[in-house]
């Protein structure tokens, strides 16, 4: 029996180090390439070409692509959009699926299983890129950063999940709600929401994510350049190093602004996450209990 489970132990210790060679080769190969996109913004160029391009830790610190980045008006007025719509519709998408999810958990709704497909049906199909963009036109959306928020303003996918944690509240406080006098709207903003943080936390990253990365809508809805969100400047920045309507320094070299522009435009999602991340993952554990 002892050599038995000495050939157990052996098995499974060999099966941990498997594991953590393979959990560690995968943490490598995520956070190498973000050292060395930070290195190489914060390293001088002729340190860079020392190094032959294969730079891990900064040896000197220099801060001038970031200072030729944010030198040019554009970039600055590219970040107050990127924010603009991402704060604004962030909060026009959570609340339009709220109140698109709380009254499909009402099994009484009139025609409710005909909404579900409906909604269902466009998670499989879409409408196209032209029917879209003439609806845009027509609503004369056309060249306002409202394009850019409008059209996605209530998600599917989003729709369905934060339906399914609203089923899972127990029933017992509408009830009790319903006892004391509260009607949909006081159950809605008093109970429900109060209770949902952990999905509203979710969905909202979700929507937040996909704003800030916003870059199709800009590039078909949007042609005034002073409209562009920020990741459209950096489309312009990696492609070519600058973008024609930039003005920054020709003697910046184009591996060091695009470093600075992939650092500066990832940094406030990778800041904010970590504070969320526990509400994140409790949000989409709770909103595929029950379908």
């Amino acid at each position: 029996m002892g050599g038995v489970h000495l050939v157990t132990v052996w098995k499974d210790r060999l099966f941990l180090s498997v594991v953590y060679i393979l959990l560690a080769g995968l943490v490598v190969s995520v956070i190498f390439p973000l050292l060395y996109v930070i290195s190489v913004s914060l390293t001088p160029y002729s340190e860079v070409l020392k190094q032959g391009g294969f730079l891990v830790f900064p040896r000197h610190v220099t801060l001038a692509a970031y200072k030729a980045f944010l030198r040019d008006g554009l970039i600055p007025h590219a970040y107050g959009v990127t924010v603009f719509i991402t704060v604004v519709g962030t909060f026009v998408n959570l609340v339009l699926t709220s109140l698109m999810a709380y009254p499909l958990t009402k099994k009484y709704l009139p025609g409710r299983n005909a909404f579900l497909l409906l909604i269902v049906f466009t998670t499989l199909f879409g409408g196209g890129m032209i029917p879209t963009y003439l609806i845009v036109k027509e609503t004369g959306l056309l060249d306002t950063v409202w394009a850019m928020i409008v059209p996605g303003a209530v998600g599917s996918f989003n729709l369905l999940v934060m339906k399914a944690f609203f089923e899972n509240l127990p029933e017992s406080l509408d009830e009790a709600a319903r006892i004391d006098g509260a009607g949909e709207t006081g159950i809605l903003l008093r109970i429900v929401l109060p209770l949902s943080m952990p999905i509203m936390a979710t969905i909202g990253l979700f929507y937040a994510v996909g704003h800030w990365n916003e870059y199709f809508a800009a590039i078909i809805y949007v042609s005034d350049r002073k409209l562009h969100p920020l990741q459209v400047m950096l489309q312009g920045i990696l492609r070519a190093g600058q973008s024609p309507e930039m003005n920054i320094e020709e003697t910046m070299p184009t591996i060091s602004l695009q470093m600075a522009a992939v650092v500066l435009t990832a940094l406030p999602i990778v800041v904010i996450y970590p504070f969320i991340q526990k509400h994140f993952t409790k949000g989409v554990l709770l909103g595929s209990v029950k379908g």
